[in-house]
């Protein structure tokens, strides 16, 4: 099918879109990678009346450090994050987590504000940020604010923007030194979106014991679902398999996945009984590394 007829903007700065955002409101939809937006578009499943087309808002593509926080623009395409020098430590689990986004090809448009914005619950960088503790920066005509994770992401594809507003920056705060990170998923098929997907990292004191940590699972609820009790019996705790398991055991006992054509809510349980722990792991050895 094609896209329901529409009328075309492609502003060159931010203040520019979001002035058009501001004229337009709900009928407006913003077009950055497009990965997304162009296939709902050709289905008919978006039917906007205006299309802001924000890939000339060159400012919005940039990775880098400020103050110890890796800053990344929200243009930034998937593909340049994945292969940034920056992302290391536990920031790691940032590339990691976007080799499983679909193919090079996708990776090379895709950009990481439009995969958060989007909010699918299955999707990899939106867990992967939450584990991490990123902060979202959303600017509109009454200025900018910056929110958490747990607060942008308010269930299927919705998020605390408002119509008038754009994302324009994602903070991952600094980890420290002794931290490890790992993601793992379960798809039908390498590239396609997680049946199950664990983002996790740890970091660790002088004494081996857990002083920080983040657990976030994509595919198992409308939106990204932290585990933020197995990292609470984590802390202060040497990060034993046995501990580990207990915690995880836990926490899938209370979890409540969906099923759909994909999998099922016990089978999506299961694979969350035997990836976390693996997460886990791989993320205290990284970190001991």
């Amino acid at each position: 099918m094609k896209p329901a007829p529409y009328d075309y903007y492609d502003p060159t700065t931010v203040q520019e879109a979001i002035g058009l955002l501001n004229e337009f409101g709900d009928e407006a939809k913003l077009l950055a990678g497009g990965q997304s937006l162009v296939p709902m578009l050709n289905f008919r499943l978006a039917r906007p009346s205006q299309l802001v087309d924000i890939n000339n808002v060159t400012e919005l593509d940039y990775v880098r450090r400020d103050d110890g926080v890796l800053v990344i623009g929200a243009l930034t395409r998937h593909r340049s994050l994945e292969l940034s020098e920056l992302a290391d430590g536990a920031w790691a689990l940032l590339p990691e987590a976007l080799h499983n986004v679909g193919h090079v090809h996708i990776r090379n448009r895709g950009t990481v504000g439009g995969s958060l914005a989007h909010a699918d619950p299955a999707a990899e960088l939106p867990a992967a940020v939450s584990a991490l503790g990123g902060r979202m920066v959303l600017r509109g005509k009454d200025g900018e604010r910056e929110v958490t994770a747990d607060t942008f992401f308010e269930g299927f594809f919705t998020t605390a923007l408002a119509p008038n507003e754009i994302l324009t920056e994602i903070r991952i705060p600094a980890w420290p030194a002794r931290s490890g990170s790992a993601f793992l998923e379960v798809s039908r098929r390498h590239g396609d979106f997680a049946q199950v997907g664990v983002a996790a990292a740890i970091a660790l004191g002088d004494d081996g014991r857990v002083i920080q940590g983040g657990l976030v699972l994509a595919g198992v609820g409308s939106e990204p679902v932290c585990a933020s009790a197995v990292i609470d019996g984590l802390v202060g705790e040497q990060p034993t398999s046995q501990l580990i398991g207990e915690l995880t055991e836990e926490f899938v006992a209370a979890l409540t996945p969906p099923s759909d054509l994909h999998g099922s809510a016990g089978y999506r349980r299961q694979l969350a009984r035997h990836l976390v722990p693996r997460a886990l792991d791989e993320s205290v050895r990284r970190a001991l590394a």
